[in-house]
């Protein structure tokens, strides 16, 4: 694709250019546009008073000097609509609202493939009031996926477009970066519009003015008429189908999960292979890591603190680093695609027929990375009923931080067969959404009566999706995830290593009973005698544990988790896993720490964990317990922030607790059907 230069119809505005805000229509690649021109210097951020989520970066300047600060966003289709998004960008350029940077200039994104439809929004910008009250902003437009509209046969006269609308216009494809240089220089170009346009209230003249433009502009045999892509057209019947659009649906994603089980292993497997090689031939990479910190330490309550709690339980989490980066980058690709906005259409019929409206398909979208900007997106829907029927089951949908448990329990479900885990993988998320579905249902036919509203969804052209985007949002969420672990995760650790350890326990009677008769046949079978011992070191080791507050606190909450195969292990890690989802595994690592330091071979984190033992010696982890604890995990509302933010955006507590009771009642149900089910049909 060839670009040529952006034409700059007036001198640039005498006000300093040091902020431009990005704004443009929903699926035309301005996320993408922004992450080429920002890279990895963007941070989030939320507007004051809104749940509303922006993103700021600085791009780098062309021409010399500063580089400028650019906010993206979000998308919409018209500044004068009474929903949040159009009220937040409105309220940000003229001013009324801020993030810490005031707007200077807006960069309008528009898409090369639909220009009639994007220019109704170009009319209002260029004309909105500016902070100062003077005019209008400095403007400058980027006409996006212009490789696309050129492969359809259109042909556009950007330089004509911009005498038109009175500001530049630079022909860019965010996808590629082709023109983004061009873009660079063209940014302080930007100018207020003085030419005559159309009054944005009187919708006629609007549209009367759009077509003009386009007449003028836009040339090529598929400019005029109602020729379409028959390709593209066969892909929307297939994939909106009623019936094959479904199948299609459960395909992609069965496919997505059994890609995240089998391929995660490589970067798992060299990460640790990365550690053995710096720790010459130690085998697990976390065993070197604690290793070395134990080498550095003497023995006492730092080092246990450090190598027990800290390492072991960072490093059960950590683990699954790779499972949760590789879920994210496929669903950046998929949304690339366009194909997530043809699932949503589909999943419209269906969610009307539970009584939840076609906007809440986003938030549950969202809700798989994590269910707290998923309840926040829920304010975007207009009607309260739907809204707070979508903020009830939100919560039952699969979040990243439930992968860890997954996999682990996965793991020893169908370790040795991808296509089973993958497909277990694949039940776990269908098993929520059915639940939040049901949920759903009961609600608007009870407590939350009235019908739902359909869903108006345009869906964006096809795209070759963009391994740069895709690479930037898995970066994004993976610094997120290592911050939460960074943070919440070390403090439950180091609180659970404190109650682990301490009271201090004295030597148990029965192991002392077991080294006096080891003494008594060190000198006539030596080796006997040293496995007496160990087993003697098991035995206080073991003791330790129970006789702490933890174990205290174990052994008195086992009885409510035992009928679902719980001992006081496990009750401690579904306990702690309250505060959050994913800090059962590490708290796994820290209560049985040192349970198995006699074995031949350094076991990996996920191997120590997978080999604990209870209290007479029967695996910790048999397929009823593992089957009863992935459903429990599936259903279970176990995330405290996620009840703040449902208070919050509910306005009640009552709305919070409900949500708690009902997921935590029927995950227990359904765990203890699982489990007692497995065990009645003699499965161990």
């Amino acid at each position: 694709m060839s670009v040529a230069s952006p034409i700059s119809p007036a001198d640039p505005a005498s006000a300093i250019l040091d902020c431009f805000a990005l704004i443009g229509n929903p699926n035309i690649g301005k996320t993408t546009l922004f992450n080429r021109l920002c890279g990895l210097r963007a941070k989030t951020a939320n507007f004051p008073g809104s749940t509303v989520e922006a993103r700021i970066g600085t791009v780098e300047a062309k021409r010399g000097g500063d580089g400028l600060a650019l906010v993206d966003l979000p998308g919409l289709y018209s500044l004068n609509l009474d929903r949040p998004e159009s009220k937040l960008c409105c309220d940000y350029l003229t001013g009324k609202a801020s993030i810490g940077r005031e707007a200077t200039a807006v960069l309008i994104v528009v898409d090369a493939t639909n220009l009639s439809r994007n220019l109704m929004l170009v009319n209002q910008v260029l004309q909105l009031g500016g902070s100062g009250g003077g005019g209008g902003l400095p403007c400058l437009v980027a006409l996006n996926m212009i490789d696309l509209a050129q492969r359809r046969g259109l042909t556009i006269d950007h330089e004509q477009l911009a005498e038109y609308l009175g500001v530049p216009v630079v022909p860019v494809c965010a996808r590629s970066g082709d023109g983004l240089d061009l873009l660079r220089i063209a940014l302080p170009r930007a100018v207020v519009s003085a030419v005559a346009l159309p009054d944005p209230n009187d919708s006629a003249a609007v549209g009367r003015w759009a077509d003009g433009v386009l007449e003028q502009s836009v040339g090529g045999h598929h400019a005029v008429g109602t020729q379409r892509d028959t390709v593209t057209d066969r892909l929307d019947a297939a994939f909106t189908h009623p019936i094959l659009g479904v199948l299609v649906f459960a395909a992609i994603m069965m496919g997505l999960f059994y890609v995240i089980f089998t391929l995660a292993s490589v970067p798992m497997d060299l990460i640790d292979l990365l550690f053995a090689t710096l720790g010459e031939g130690v085998d697990s990479g976390f065993a070197w890591l604690r290793d070395s910190v134990g080498w550095n330490l003497a023995d006492g309550p730092l080092h246990r603190l450090l190598v027990d709690g800290v390492i072991g339980g960072i490093a059960g989490t950590l683990v699954f680093l790779p499972q949760i980066c590789l879920l994210f980058f496929l669903i950046s690709l998929l949304e690339d695609t366009g194909y997530l906005a043809r699932a949503s259409f589909v999943m419209d019929r269906l969610l009307r027929r539970f009584g939840l409206p076609g906007q809440a398909f986003v938030p549950m979208l969202s809700a798989h990375a994590c269910a707290i900007p998923a309840i926040m997106s829920a304010r975007l829907i207009p009607d309260h009923r739907d809204r707070l029927a979508t903020i009830l089951v939100l919560p039952f949908l699969s979040c990243s931080a439930r992968l860890p448990v997954y996999v682990l329990l996965i793991s020893v479900l169908f370790g040795n067969n991808p296509w089973l885990a993958g497909l277990a993988f694949a039940g776990c998320y269908l098993l929520g959404a059915v639940a939040a579905l049901l949920v759903a249902m009961v609600a608007r036919r009870t407590i939350l009566r009235g019908p739902s509203r359909p869903m108006v969804l345009e869906l964006p052209s096809y795209k070759r999706p963009s391994i740069h985007t895709a690479l930037l949002t898995t970066w994004d969420r993976a610094m997120t995830f290592l911050r939460k672990a960074g943070t919440v995760i070390v403090a439950i650790c180091i609180v659970l290593w404190w109650l682990g350890s301490y009271p201090v326990a004295g030597r148990s009677p029965a192991a002392d009973a077991i080294r006096a008769k080891a003494a008594e046949v060190q000198s006539i079978a030596p080796e006997e005698a040293e496995v007496m011992i160990s087993s003697a070191d098991a035995i206080d080791r073991r003791n330790a544990k129970e006789q702490s507050f933890i174990g205290r606190i174990g052994h008195a909450v086992e009885p409510v988790f035992r009928p679902i195969g719980g001992d006081w292990q496990l009750s401690i890690g579904l306990l702690s896993s309250f505060l959050a989802r994913e800090v059962f595994v590490s708290t796994m690592a820290v209560v049985i720490a040192g349970a198995d330091e006699d074995a031949a071979e350094e076991p990996t984190v996920q191997e120590e964990i997978m080999g604990a033992v209870r209290a007479d010696g029967t695996p910790l982890f048999t397929v009823p317990t593992s089957a009863s604890l992935l459903v429990f995990y599936v259903l279970a509302m176990q995330c405290l922030p996620t009840l703040a933010v449902t208070r919050r955006e509910t306005g009640s507590w009552w709305w919070a607790l409900a949500q708690l009771a009902i997921m935590t009642g029927m995950a227990y149900v359904a765990a203890l059907i699982t489990y007692q089910g497995l065990i009645l049909m003699g499965v161990t």
